[in-house]
């Protein structure tokens, strides 16, 4: 199969098991085709972890899951050293965090604490575990669910670990058709359990090589900083997308443009994707009377596309 038939059973096998979402489906693989980590938003019982667990089985990739919880200690994540009479030493036994995919269910019902444990594996896909630097597996994902902040028993992710998520996601409460598929299918759990890899690791590292070919035309990059400098002006947000930001940005959009099957970057693949990439890093101005996503979808609309 070429690429593009091999991301287009991606997709259809991911819509075949997250009803009615192809959007967020389409996010979520992008996400992956970036390199990126995934945080996905919503109120239980919407699909986040389905759709986690989906994106991981289908591009074959070996994973664990973890609901974090708060009494998770971070040595639950990483791992412990524990004596071992028989060998006379301590033997190291590693965690759940070694893993091509960590599903990290409903991250933010976790101590702080717990959750900056998280920080290390993201950014250098290594964990230092009694003074001992242990890398992780290679490709290293975290995909992670996350309730709304206003539910009992939730704590807010430290921004700098917001800011290792390449893109967050939300899937909302299914359309009338799709919850009536939802109510007379076979459970979501059922459907899990039998789905096939579509990819192995040779496969997403071809797809990866790609994204990277993606060309990003002058104009488009004169666009994209164009959308950047807004973010910084003072007018929408209280503080600018970083450089990071920026480079993260322009991943997703590559990948998105590889998704669509073209070789280009068009405006069109940075306006889908913006949301997504940016608003969990940003906070809007006091009187700006909406939220992040909101206050991004006006951005774009304020800034001219020459």
């Amino acid at each position: 199969m070429n690429l593009s038939t091999k991301i287009e059973a991606v997709l259809n096998q991911l819509n075949t098991v997250v009803i009615g979402k192809p959007a967020q489906v389409r996010d979520g693989v992008a996400c992956l085709l970036a390199g990126g980590h995934l945080l996905i938003e919503d109120v239980p019982g919407v699909g986040k972890t389905t759709l986690a667990h989906a994106l991981a089985r289908t591009f074959g990739l070996q994973f664990s899951r973890v609901q974090f919880t708060a009494d998770l200690m971070p040595s639950d994540l990483s791992g412990v050293s524990v004596y071992e009479r028989g060998q006379e030493r301590f033997v190291f036994h590693p965690g759940p965090v070694f893993a091509q995919v960590l599903l990290a269910d409903e991250i933010n019902r976790a101590s702080p604490k717990t959750q900056s444990a998280l920080l290390e594996a993201m950014e250098e896909k290594q964990v230092t575990v009694e003074g001992e630097t242990r890398p992780l597996p290679w490709p290293f994902f975290v995909i992670a669910t996350q309730n709304p902040h206003d539910q009992l028993g939730t704590y807010s992710l430290p921004e700098s670990q917001l800011d290792r998520f390449l893109m967050r996601i939300s899937l909302g409460y299914p359309e009338r058709a799709a919850e009536r598929e939802l109510l007379t299918g076979a459970a979501r759990r059922e459907l899990l359990e039998t789905l096939p890899p579509v990819l192995n690791t040779q496969d997403l590292v071809a797809l990866q090589q790609a994204v990277g070919q993606i060309h990003v035309a002058e104009p488009l990059l004169d666009y994209v900083q164009d959308l950047i400098a807004a973010t910084r002006n003072g007018r929408w947000f209280l503080q600018g997308l970083s450089p990071r930001a920026g480079i993260a940005l322009m991943r997703a959009a590559r990948a998105q443009a590889l998704i669509a099957g073209r070789d280009y970057v068009a405006p069109d693949d940075v306006q889908a994707i913006l949301p997504q990439c940016v608003a969990h890093r940003m906070v809007p101005v006091h009187d700006a009377g909406r939220g992040a996503v909101e206050q991004v979808r006006a951005m774009i609309e304020a800034v001219p596309l020459a």
